[in-house]
């Protein structure tokens, strides 16, 4: 088939205005770029809503031409990365609000709608939405669905597939399917949500989905706990649970990512501080209030400084500073490989300590962070892009950490899915019968391997 008929069949399928350029890097790669995680795709289409996907899928699977979804372009792992060309379907132009019912704490939402404004809608009428994944600017909410993201705020409130009720979804040979919708409760069929949701578009595509919301929270506070290393910092992390409280969030920093992004920490750090533990509280003003100082009485407890942080800008100013580690870690060579393992709670400690000696004996500069609360790391190996070598041993590393997370009753991801960057390693943490479930839950759904096609399985 030619450029030309292919990108007729599309505009046939979708119109003409919805066609867009195959040769715009943008849609070759991913947050995976500094990995060399890239490809160009044969067409990429930007269907105006769910109808148009149907058509575009329905011609593709009938033409035997690979489909790959796209949301922000915000994963960690090419999961919208065309890699063996086809059809790229940009979700970025379906960004209605189908309903808003703050009465009733949901809303219906199409999958092109970025999370931040998802959030934004929400407590323009007094609710939340409490995932959090990053770069929420960018990020849309199939993209999420998707891959089921996570962030920060899962420790308390979940995952983002807790919050989601129903689903529209394209799935082959090019239906139009509804499951779920905008009811709390039904058990009465195969759990067709969950399935869907974290499948990375290897079954289907996510159009529109129903979110389940809740009331704000009235306060905030946050306490920031300096210790010495990582024993001491998971120590006081597992007094602050055995309190009762239930934080919003539990973060962590080690020694190398607090190096990192020191620079810009909004507040006093003093020298010795090798690992920061930050911890969130929410409720009304009376249970913040009530909170905060025995947060700061379990985290405090051997720690070389702490801040116990209640005004908005103070805790505005440190999740800022948050979000940006990433970008500090990147800066310091300008690459890295960062893989988001997790493990037991109880082992956090271990995964720690394993990821600095993975490093180590690969000749890397490593470092991680996370959500310590979920024992989810995002382990890093910091590269500079220009230098192969290094990039193939952080590869190399990147599979003993999987090696590693698993052999400590853990998991190969915690929120940024498999795609290619993962691809092969769910046989360190499943067994035969469990892979081969999946290779048959995907055959069944589709049989031509269209979809997305190299990912996740």
């Amino acid at each position: 088939m030619t450029a030309e008929e292919l990108t007729a069949a599309l505009a046939a399928a979708a119109g003409a205005d919805a066609l867009a350029d195959p040769d715009d890097r943008r849609y070759w790669r991913d947050a995976t770029e500094s990995q060399g995680v890239e490809a160009r795709p044969d067409a990429v289409v930007r269907p105006a809503d769910a109808e148009a996907v149907a058509r575009v899928v329905s011609w593709c699977y009938a033409n035997g031409v690979a489909i790959v979804p796209r949301g922000g372009g915000t994963g960690f792992a090419g999961g919208c990365v065309a890699e063996t060309g086809g059809v790229v379907v940009d979700l970025s132009r379906m960004t209605r609000v189908r309903a808003i019912d703050p009465g009733q704490w949901r809303m219906h939402v199409e999958a092109g709608l970025r999370t931040s404004e998802v959030r934004r809608i929400a407590r323009e009428h007094g609710l939340m939405f409490p995932p959090d994944p990053g770069a929420a600017e960018q990020s849309q909410i199939g993209g999420n669905v998707a891959t089921n993201a996570g962030g920060p705020h899962a420790f308390k409130y979940g995952v983002t597939g807790a919050w989601v009720t129903g689903l529209e979804v394209v799935l082959p040979p090019g239906d139009l399917v509804t499951v779920g919708g905008p009811l709390r409760k039904d058990v009465a069929a195969y759990d067709l949500v969950g399935l869907l949701t974290g499948s990375e578009g290897t079954l289907g595509i996510v159009t529109a989905a129903w979110l389940r919301l809740l009331p704000a929270v009235e306060a905030t506070a946050v306490v920031a706990a300096a210790h010495p290393g990582p024993r001491e910092g998971c120590a006081a992390i597992d007094a602050l649970l055995a309190t009762g409280l239930v934080p919003a969030a539990v973060e962590y920093l080690d020694g190398g990512a607090l190096g990192a992004a020191r620079g810009s920490y909004p507040f006093e750090l003093p020298d010795d501080a090798g690992f920061l533990v930050v911890a969130e509280v929410d409720g009304t003003a009376d249970e913040v209030a009530a909170a905060l100082p025995e947060a700061e009485a379990a985290l405090g407890d051997g720690a070389v400084a702490v801040a116990a942080l209640g005004e908005r800008a103070e805790v505005a100013a440190l999740w800022r500073w948050r979000e940006g580690v990433s970008h500090a870690v990147e800066a310091v060579h300008g690459g890295k490989v960062s893989e988001d393992v997790a493990v037991p709670l109880d082992r956090l400690a271990e995964a720690i300590e394993a990821t600095a000696a993975i490093g180590a004996r690969h000749g890397l500069d490593t470092c991680s962070w996370g959500h310590a609360g979920d024992g989810n790391l995002h382990s890093t190996f910091m590269i500079d892009p220009r230098d192969g070598g290094q990039l193939d041993r952080a590869r190399s590393a990147a599979h003993d950490l999987f090696a590693a997370a698993t052999a400590l009753g853990g998991s190969i991801s915690g929120e940024h899915g498999i795609g290619i960057a993962k691809r092969g390693q769910l046989g360190l943490q499943l067994d035969p019968a469990a892979l081969a479930l999946h290779a048959g839950i995907k055959r069944l759904i589709d049989p031509k391997g269209l979809m997305n096609p190299g990912k996740k399985v």
